[in-house]
């Protein structure tokens, strides 16, 4: 089992969805190559959306389409490499082998493909960690999703809280937080929009 089913496995059922075979193609002559075949069955399957309201993908006829995130993002990007290319030591599309936008995660990194390979089944991907030296992930999208997902739920009960807080709540006021997401491990989840 790969690709879309590992990540069924994991989100549960996409959603009922129509996409076309159409939905790729003003996107992938953008991009000036056909995309990852796994990012774009996730993405005709479950659409544009959240992954455990961390993660966020774009579909080309969602309600935030692909496209036009991808120009934003790579004209915003272009210009601070442009400014700064120090700082960056990737090109962003159009440039020639430049980093292709995704999608982003709530933490602030924005997530890339670099196409690295004749092949876009054997693209890197790249994060752009905010503030911090960009991350390259040597895998395919369905890799990256599983390991970003297993991140968020292998993490100790009281994460995402301030350990000199620690002491002044009680286990009560610790249970409601993990009850409510606030803190410890996160479930699995997709929500589209």
């Amino acid at each position: 089992m790969t690709g879309l089913d590992d990540l069924v496995d994991v989100f549960g059922p996409p959603p009922v969805r129509a996409p076309s075979p159409d939905d790729w193609a003003e996107v992938e002559a953008y991009a000036g190559s056909a995309l990852p075949g796994d990012f774009k069955a996730f993405l005709d399957a479950y659409g544009t959306g959240s992954l455990c309201e961390e993660l966020v993908v774009f579909h080309p006829r969602g309600s935030s389409p692909l496209l036009d995130r991808m120009r934003k993002i790579h004209e915003s990007f272009g210009r601070s490499w442009r400014r700064d290319p120090d700082r960056y030591p990737f090109r962003f599309h159009p440039a020639p082998g430049g980093l292709i936008s995704w999608g982003y995660d709530h933490s602030g990194d924005e997530h890339f493909f670099w196409p690295c390979d004749p092949d876009p089944d054997r693209w890197k991907i790249v994060t752009n960690i905010n503030g911090a030296d960009p991350e390259v992930f040597d895998g395919r999208f369905t890799d990256f999703v599983l390991a970003f997902v297993s991140r968020l739920r292998d993490v100790p009960p009281h994460h995402g809280i301030d350990p000199d807080l620690l002491e002044y709540l009680e286990p009560e006021e610790l249970d409601e937080l993990a009850a409510s997401g606030e803190i410890g491990p996160v479930s699995p989840s997709f929500e589209p929009f």
